[in-house]
């Protein structure tokens, strides 16, 4: 029984202290209460003493009632931690703090305003709860931070101090507020380094980017737009951030560059001012961005070298190539497009980048080149204008594209020389040649097939034949079609006439013709068809053109003037 009467005075003295606490009076803070609302996944740096800080702040009673609010005024609170420019709980509290991270921060009154309070805003004795948001944070020691987080595979050169750069950015507080970006322009920043064109931060920051390098830029006030900001978008005492990415870069001293030369084994001729380039490119920017290629088109760019025709850059470095040569021909804006570029696919101030590949080239003084490659040891007799020649062929363009052969019809390619049956360079190098001598030519293409081609040959190209002539059949003399192998008849007109009737048929001359080229009597012009000539030679005699030769009409080629081809 007492046991139970102890148990319940025990209980009923839990009640009675249970009941007193919940009715205490709040107890004092002795320190600073810090309960960290939002923590970010990052904290690159937390505040130290000494620290130039930006933060919102609403500050409030413990009753909920708010004294003060950065956010009323529209900016933030700007002050250097640790100096005694803030109450000394608010300094206490800021230590240790990440940008974007978000604090409540409960002070005692005598780490605040004290006895006194503040005026009619906060009274004596008063506890503060000030609800933080982190926004910036340097140091008078800081200076600009950089961190590559892209770098290429290659980096042939360096920004340094008066080159001239190409670059995308976006520019963020260190809060990631973003206030100005090149990308929603569409279009480069592009500006002199380290001469004071930009802010101090970003000239050394851009110091020693390779093209195609990626770095996060980040810089103090004093480096960027110091204590006023820029006015609009970027506060006063703001650190800033930028990410960039370099794209082009050069400087005004830059002259053409040529990399990456294949040269072929045998290079016979460079090619110099004045002559004719055809020649296949690919055409990029610094960065590797493409803007146009030759290859796409099917067809080879053509032009004349050092005259003007292309860019500077471009007419520089195609000098001193040779046939079938790879290089690579980086060109300085300055010796391209310059300033404005083209409007379109090339930007203004950009460096281009071709990689060229030499089909051919000549000149229009060249002529035909003969290179005698075999000539048989008894050679008495050579070809000559009116000839007929009977000649094997490869032909094949200056980069060695394969063009016709007449090995792939089994036969000779037969033609009269001095006939304009082939193009002016073959009728060279088919002169004076042996039955049985090769040769190689190089052919012009104002002696080839000119600025159009045909078929295979694409226009202005140099061609390549390697011939043999295989037989030739000597030709009749300058003028003549027909000639007698020997002492005519006096009676030659009555020979033809056959019916005796005074006039010559066409049968009758045709038939005499051929039955004195059979006997040997006479010979035709080889190379041609025989009635063709015998028809034209018909209609020469033919005075009045009534379809027949009178006494009166019939004349040798001896008894003619000098402009008719007769007998």
């Amino acid at each position: 029984m007492k046991m139970v009467q102890c148990v319940h005075r025990m209980l009923y003295l839990s009640v009675l202290v249970a009941f007193a606490a919940c009715n205490a009076p709040p107890v004092p803070l002795d320190d600073i209460f810090i309960e960290k609302t939002f923590v970010p996944d990052q904290c690159v740096r937390a505040v130290k003493v000494g620290d130039y800080v930006r933060y919102h702040y609403n500050g409030i009673f413990p009753d909920g009632k708010k004294f003060d609010s950065s956010y009323d005024r529209g900016s933030t609170y700007n002050v250097f931690v640790g100096r005694k420019q803030l109450i000394e709980g608010m300094d206490k509290a800021l230590v240790g703090m990440c940008v974007n991270e978000r604090r409540l921060v409960k002070i005692p009154p005598h780490l605040a305003y004290g006895k006194q309070g503040y005026g009619d805003i906060i009274p004596p004795d008063s506890i503060l709860h000030f609800d933080v948001l982190l926004l910036d944070v340097w140091n008078p020691e800081d200076g600009v931070q950089i961190n590559t987080y892209h770098t290429p595979a290659t980096c042939s050169r360096k920004v340094e101090v008066s080159d001239y750069v190409r670059y995308h950015y976006n520019g963020t507080l260190l809060d990631g507020t973003l206030f100005d970006s090149s990308h929603t322009r569409m279009r480069t920043y592009d500006t002199y380094v380290g001469i004071g064109w930009l802010i101090a931060g970003m000239d050394q920051g851009l110091l020693g980017m390779c093209v195609g390098e990626r770095r996060i830029i980040t810089m103090p006030p004093s480096l960027g737009y110091g204590e006023n900001g820029d006015g609009s978008d970027i506060p006063g005492q703001a650190s800033l951030v930028f990410d960039v990415v370099l794209l082009d870069l050069h400087n005004p001293r830059d002259g053409i560059a040529v990399t990456n030369q294949n040269v072929p084994a045998s290079c016979t001729r460079k090619s110099v001012s004045g002559d004719f380039v055809r020649y296949h490119y690919n055409g990029s920017l610094l960065d590797g961005t493409f803007f146009d290629s030759s290859y796409s088109r099917n067809r080879t760019y053509d032009t004349y070298v050092g005259q003007g025709y292309v860019i500077a850059g471009m007419d520089e470095g195609l000098i001193g190539v040779c046939v079938g040569e790879r290089r690579t021909i980086t060109i300085p804006p300055h010796l391209a497009y310059g300033e404005e570029g083209t409007g379109s696919k090339i930007p203004g101030s950009a460096v281009l980048v071709f990689d060229v590949h030499i089909i051919d080239f000549h000149n229009p003084s060249d002529s035909t080149d003969i290179t005698v490659i075999y000539k048989p040891a008894g050679c008495d007799k050579q070809t000559k204008k009116g000839d007929f020649v009977k000649y094997h062929y490869n032909a094949s363009l200056m980069d060695g594209t394969s063009i016709d052969s007449t090995h792939n019809y089994g036969k000779t390619y037969n033609i009269v020389l001095g006939a304009n049956q082939v193009v002016p360079g073959m009728e060279d190098g088919l002169m004076e040649m042996c039955v049985g001598e090769k040769r190689h030519l190089v052919i012009p293409p104002h002696l080839g097939y000119g600025e159009r081609g045909v078929n295979e040959v694409p226009g202005s190209a140099v061609l390549v034949f390697d011939i043999e002539l295989v037989d030739m059949e000597e030709g009749l003399p300058e003028g003549y079609m027909f000639i007698w192998n020997q002492d005519v008849s006096p009676d030659l007109f009555e020979e033809m006439d056959k019916d005796n009737n005074q006039v010559v048929e066409p049968s009758e001359f045709t038939d005499y013709i051929m039955q004195q080229v059979n006997d040997g009597k006479g010979r035709l012009a080889p190379g041609f068809d025989p009635y063709r000539i015998i028809d034209n030679m018909f209609s020469n005699q033919d005075r009045n053109g009534d379809g027949k030769i009178t006494v009166a009409e019939f004349k040798l080629k001896a008894d003619e003037a000098a402009a008719h081809d007769e007998l």
